[in-house]
């Protein structure tokens, strides 16, 4: 055992300076150690250390920095040691346990955003498009960071998501009120990405416990439903009515956007699918673009029958070197998310567009018009706008998607497109053909 020698005052200690091991007494083994300054003029580091013989071999263990750590503490926690190693504790084997365990506790001390990036980056590959990652992104940005971003996953109970969804905020006609009831669609969306996130948390063993962005059994017995919430919002479109003065106006701009906004008209399909629509989609022979599941939002593939008029105007189009893209931007690459939305602004300062309308709503232009207009049956209708038919089961038996008898119907669109606008409705005679 170490020799115990004179017990040093903490005065005594304080002038210890020369590097070295010090030895201060009233423990035996209880050192001071002193170590040379980093630079010249700096203070000498000094810390603690207690070294102790344990079945023959000596161990010396860390107790803590000087003045951080006075004298009288050192000795206290000393003694402690020293009794534990007489009972044939292995300090240095707990003392390394202890700090494992400190090390997988700080390692599970995931705050709410820490989680919410990470689960981002690893489902990257599911969202849709980029605004689709935005948007997830921007939502929890925007509403869930601010209120609990910054606690540990471990320690957000239902409490704190009542407190998310139920900040006060103001809707676009000026009301305004607790989210959940104000923005129904934007607060259910929330909901789901936080129970995303917060089960990314639980397997990842930085929380246990239930779910709390749970909505059975736990938010709903706290929140209104949110169906009885829930606002219908439709795109703003031309009606059917009024679609062909605005084609004569789409027709008469030569711009890569102008025809892109044209192919979306005849086609109906999804702005994301025409402005990413590659050469190799399309089947002039076949007259037949096949858009491939990446850029579907079902992310199924879909067939779409081109009509005269299509073909058409596809062969007028230039084709750009290096690139391609049926529609592509300057650079080669696929049109902005917002080229088409300009356009279509641009049309309605200048007056060639009379209502407030986006290129989404041309899909619902087509639709009421197919279903006002011609008698074709509703699963044909469906289909031609890129939706499942029927249920599952008529799903699982119908293997085909009715492309010929689409043909016909989009066929149709086209030719009412190209007719001279009328001034009233009342001379619009339904379409009257059998599927």
């Amino acid at each position: 055992m170490p020799k115990l020698v004179k017990e040093l005052t903490a005065l005594e200690v304080k002038r210890l300076n020369r590097p070295g091991w010090h030895a201060v007494g009233g423990v035996a083994g209880l050192l001071l150690q002193v170590r040379p300054p980093s630079r010249e003029g700096a203070p000498a580091p000094r810390s603690w250390i207690l070294r102790l013989s344990v079945a023959a071999r000596r161990q010396p263990i860390g107790l803590g920095s000087y003045p951080q750590m006075s004298l009288a503490e050192a000795r206290d926690v000393a003694r402690k040691l020293s009794l534990d190693a007489k009972s044939g504790v292995d300090l240095l084997a707990r003392k390394r346990s202890e700090r494992s365990a400190v090390l997988a506790q700080a390692a599970r001390n995931k705050t709410f955003r820490e989680c919410a990036d990470a689960y981002l980056e690893a489902h990257a590959s599911d969202y849709t498009n980029l605004k689709h990652r935005q948007q997830w992104a921007s939502t929890l940005e925007t509403y869930a960071f601010p209120v609990i971003g910054r606690m540990l996953t471990a320690d957000v109970t239902m409490r704190h998501i009542l407190d998310v969804l139920q900040q006060h905020t103001r809707h676009r006609d000026g009301s305004a009120g607790p989210l959940w009831n104000t923005k129904p669609e934007t607060a259910k969306r929330l909901l789901d990405r936080l129970r995303c996130v917060l089960d990314y948390a639980t397997v990842n063993e930085y929380r246990s416990g239930p779910n709390p962005a749970t909505w059975k059994g736990y938010l709903d017995t706290q929140l209104p439903s949110p169906r009885g919430l829930k606002t219908v919002k439709h795109q703003p479109a031309v009606h059917h009515t009024l679609i062909r003065d605005f084609m004569l106006h789409l027709r008469r701009n030569q711009s890569i956007s102008a025809k892109a906004l044209e192919f979306l008209v005849l086609t109906a399909v999804r702005s994301g699918s025409v402005r990413e629509a590659n050469w190799s989609e399309i089947d002039l022979h076949q007259r037949v673009w096949i858009i491939p599941a990446a850029h579907t939002k079902t992310k199924r593939e879909h067939r779409v029958p081109l009509q005269p008029q299509a073909i058409q105007l596809l062969n007028s189009l230039p084709q750009l070197a290096g690139s391609n893209k049926v529609f592509p931007s300057p650079k080669g690459n696929a049109l902005s998310d917002m080229a088409l939305s300009q356009l279509m602004r641009g049309m309605r300062e200048r007056g060639e567009l009379t209502v407030d309308a986006v290129p989404h709503g041309f899909r619902s232009s087509f639709r009421d018009w197919a279903a006002e207009q011609t008698s074709y049956p509703d699963e044909i209708r469906k289909a031609a706008s890129g939706h499942t038919v029927g249920n599952q089961v008529q799903a699982a038996y119908q293997r085909t998607d009715l492309l010929e008898k689409r043909r016909n119907l989009m066929n149709d669109w086209a030719n009412f497109l190209d007719r001279p606008p009328t001034s009233s409705t009342a001379n619009i005679t339904p379409i009257k053909r059998k599927a």
